[in-house]
């Protein structure tokens, strides 16, 4: 089981606008920017965070890009097929970045993001591997088989949405998930994890039909 992970006071700030002032918190300013920040392991709450932020910007304005930057370890399967879901649900194209680590089923979101518009920074790293239980399992050995069960149809999700995103062969994305794959930023473009390794806020142009 995933845990909520805790949340830390924010530092805030004061900028003057032309009716006064106004006082915000760094994710405040990042929203404002149509930039969502993912930070910590994809669990109940995060997902329920970002999804309420992306349709909060495709309710504000569905014609225009929003961007989604990613430092994550991993976390639940439920959690990130919500969060990916919505992605794919939203009429604005989704903008994905990779600073740090995309790991796990995070690995997925990066991916998800709209062709052409998938970026991973230099230093950052993109780790795939299969689903597997957070914490033993006790119980009857009929209550064993439907975890089992359970666990092998994640997997089999997992492995569709990798092979949806990357165009590689369900084949090699099962042997590949077998155990952990790490891969720096070259490797993850290679794999068609990103379409473009940045160092820069200059970014190549999307093609015009990246939908």
């Amino acid at each position: 089981m995933i845990r909520p992970a805790a949340r830390h006071v924010l530092p805030e700030f004061t900028e003057r606008t032309p009716s006064g002032t106004r006082t915000q918190d760094p994710y405040s300013k990042l929203l404002s920017e149509r930039i969502v920040f993912l930070g910590t392991p994809v669990d109940d709450t995060a997902a329920s965070d970002l999804i309420a932020q992306f349709m909060h910007l495709e309710h504000a304005d569905p014609g225009r890009p929003l961007s989604l930057y990613i430092n994550c370890p991993g976390g639940s399967f439920g959690a990130m097929a919500a969060v990916h879901d919505t992605m794919r649900f939203l009429t604005c194209d989704v903008e994905t970045f990779c600073l740090g680590q995309a790991g796990s089923y995070a690995a997925a979101l990066l991916a998800a993001g709209t062709p052409g518009r998938r970026h991973v920074l230099p230093g950052a790293r993109v780790v795939i591997r299969q689903p597997a239980l957070a914490e033993p399992v006790r119980g009857r050995p009929s209550d064993l088989e439907i975890h089992a069960r359970e666990l092998v149809r994640t997997r089999e999700l997992f492995t569709a949405m990798l092979v949806r995103h990357t165009g590689r062969t369900a084949e090699r994305v099962t042997a590949d998930i077998e155990r952990s794959t790490i891969l720096d930023a070259q490797a993850a473009l290679a794999y068609g994890l990103v379409d473009h390794v940045v160092e820069n806020r200059t970014l190549p142009q999307p093609p015009h039909d990246a939908r």
